[in-house]
Parts: C-alpha cells; sequence; structure tokens
C-alpha cells in the first residue's frame, strides 16, 4: 500500500487588528494555533506573513469567510475577501475559504474553560483567541474537505 502523503495547510482569521494564524496537515486534519499577527496603521504586514509561509511551507491557504448568524456577510468581510486575493496573488498558492461563523465565541469559551479547569496557566489574550479561531476555521475546513482540496 503506497504511503500516504500529506500537506500542510495554513488558515488565517483576518481581523481589522489582528489576524489569527493555525497550521495543521491534511493526513491528521488537527489544527494548531500560531502566533496571531497584529495588523497596524499602515495595514497588514506582508513581511511577517511571508515569513510565517516560509517556516510553514504550505501547500494551501484558508481565510475565514465572517459572515452573520442570518448568513449574510458581516462588516468585515469585503476586507476579508481582499485580504484572501492579495494572499493568492502574493503567495501563488490556493487560497480556500472556510465558514468562521462564531469561531472566535467558541475559540474565547474553550480557552476560557481551559484557564478555568487550570489546563492553561495563562490569561487569555485576543491573540490567543483569533489564532484558535483560526484553528476552528482550519478544522472546518478540514470536515468539509476530509483533508483533501475541494
Amino acid at each position: 500500500m503506497p504511503e500516504a502523503r500529506g500537506h500542510v495547510v495554513l488558515a488565517f482569521d483576518f481581523g481589522l487588528r489582528r489576524i489569527g494564524i493555525a497550521s495543521g496537515d491534511s493526513i491528521t486534519c488537527r489544527a494548531a494555533p500560531q502566533a496571531a499577527l497584529p495588523v497596524g496603521t499602515r495595514g497588514i504586514d506582508w513581511d511577517a506573513i511571508a515569513r510565517t509561509l516560509r517556516q510553514f511551507q504550505p501547500a494551501l491557504l484558508v481565510v475565514g469567510r465572517p459572515r452573520n448568524a442570518d448568513g449574510t456577510a458581516s462588516a468585515v468581510a469585503a476586507a476579508a475577501e481582499r485580504f484572501a486575493a492579495a494572499l493568492a496573488l502574493r503567495t501563488g498558492l490556493p487560497v480556500h475559504r472556510a465558514d468562521e461563523y462564531a469561531s472566535s465565541l467558541e475559540a474565547t469559551e474553550t480557552l476560557r474553560a481551559q484557564r478555568a479547569s487550570g489546563q492553561r496557566r495563562r490569561r487569555v489574550r485576543a491573540t490567543d483567541i483569533d489564532s484558535a479561531a483560526a484553528a476552528i476555521i482550519l478544522e472546518r475546513y478540514f470536515g468539509h474537505t476530509g483533508g483533501f482540496d475541494d
């Protein structure tokens, strides 16, 4: 039987103040939060994103698609789409979209529960929430695609 070959995937939870990042692979379909990147007054730090891409060498990228509870695009949706398009142009990698509805709320609840139970010692910071949300987005993507490109 041939050996399964997976690929590394990076996910981004785009925000106007920070961009959460998570990494995962298509074999385990598990995601791990990475360091979030601040979005400064000058905009997105594309050099920092390039360093992250060099570090992980992903085969594809996933950007969360922000939406409201009723399914309509959220206020930040257009900016997230511009980010995804710029990411595709700058990297030449395929950029997929994945549902991010309530991922930040889910991440916040999970991290606070970990802190309350003693699993997590540090207080929960906004950057932790953004990257945990990116991990949720990536796992949703894997769940939708079964770990393979769609």
